[in-house]
């Protein structure tokens, strides 16, 4: 059984989510490619908990998580079972349901029948009769929105989730979820969208928001953003700068594509890691530091693999604020790197 530091709170400053009484830490640990069956449980274990004792208090899980699908949530069911059970209240656990989890035309998508069943088999895996978020993880053009928003009611109504929210929608798909929530009384909290310096589509005005951006929606409506792939699947660590390391998840295949290391990309990348030296910081603390600049963005959701990632990226937390002369120097490195790799699946429909 693990006993937390005692001084884990006092360690992670909170934003309020848009305006409602939920607060996050600003960091917030991602399960997303480190929590696979072929990752031995003992280093998930020291990860999550090391994780706990530096201030993180959410988890972010989502139904295909692993591989295979679900693992991550087994493992953190495990964890929960095991050493932290009696820190289960002052924990944010949120998964997330809308990428395919299981075969067969219900295993995906936004329907009514998919999405609760995946929260309960979520519930599950995790050993709980509740998460705290529950988002609808990518917009289904094909099912109507009342339906899809219309089960996120029924998981909060039925008490197997404290919030919910959407991830990676539009600003015009948001504006849309909102309206319709509120007129169903259903309140929305949470948006999670991807967002780096090499990914920058949450800024880019959106005629169909009249003009506005998925930000400027979030805040209208008082939607808290939980910003994902800060570092932009990797490349925002330098690791890629002199070639594609063997233990790298580009190298093993992950969603950082080939393609995306190109020249073009990567002299940009190295003029980011020359303002962040300059700053004496990583290029990833530069990063994770520049996303959370925004005070629209409540938390950044980092996805470290190692425990010394973990302790590199936190050390944003408590750098010096980018002033205007960085920020005028990261402006012209920090252009969009074509590495949103669910505008094609939610984002952009």
């Amino acid at each position: 059984m693990h006993v937390a530091d005692p001084q884990r709170h006092a360690r992670l400053p909170t934003r309020r989510a848009g305006r409602s009484g939920l607060a996050l830490g600003v960091a917030t640990l991602g399960l997303w490619q480190n929590f696979g069956a072929a990752r031995p449980f003992a280093e998930q274990r020291e990860l999550v908990l090391r994780a706990i004792d530096l201030g993180i208090t959410h988890l972010d899980l989502a139904n295909n998580y692993g591989p295979p699908a679900g693992a991550a949530e087994e493992s953190v069911g495990r964890l929960l079972a095991r050493d932290l059970a009696p820190y289960r209240d002052e924990l944010v656990i949120a998964t997330k349901a809308g990428y395919r989890a299981w075969p067969g035309p219900y295993g995906e998508h936004g329907s009514r029948k998919y999405l609760l069943a995946s929260l309960d088999r979520s519930l599950a895996r995790l050993g709980l009769d509740h998460v705290d978020v529950f988002y609808s993880h990518r917009y289904d053009p094909k099912t109507p929105l009342e339906e899809t928003l219309g089960a996120l009611t029924t998981a909060l109504d039925s008490g197997r989730a404290r919030y919910v929210g959407v991830s990676s929608y539009s600003a015009v798909r948001t504006a849309q979820a909102a309206e319709l929530a509120q007129s169903m009384g259903l309140e929305l909290t949470l948006h999670q969208p991807s967002y780096s310096m090499l990914n920058r589509w949450v800024e880019h005005p959106d005629a169909a928001a009249d003009g506005r951006s998925l930000l400027d929606v979030a805040a209208d409506v008082g939607l808290g953003v939980v910003a994902f792939s800060p570092l932009a699947q990797g490349m925002l660590t330098g690791r890629y700068l002199d070639g594609v390391p063997p233990d790298s998840r580009a190298a093993r295949g992950g969603p950082l594509r080939p393609e995306y290391l190109s020249a073009d990309n990567l002299a940009h990348v190295r003029g980011l890691a020359e303002v962040a030296a300059g700053r004496g910081q990583s290029l990833a603390q530069l990063a994770i530091a520049w996303v959370l600049r925004d005070p629209r963005v409540t938390s950044v959701v980092l996805g470290p693999r190692t425990t010394a990632q973990l302790e590199d990226s936190l050390r944003a937390i408590s750098g010096p604020p980018i002033t205007p002369d960085e920020l005028a120097a990261i402006e012209r490195h920090a252009v969009d790197a074509g590495v949103n790799l669910w505008g094609p699946r939610s984002s952009e429909l």
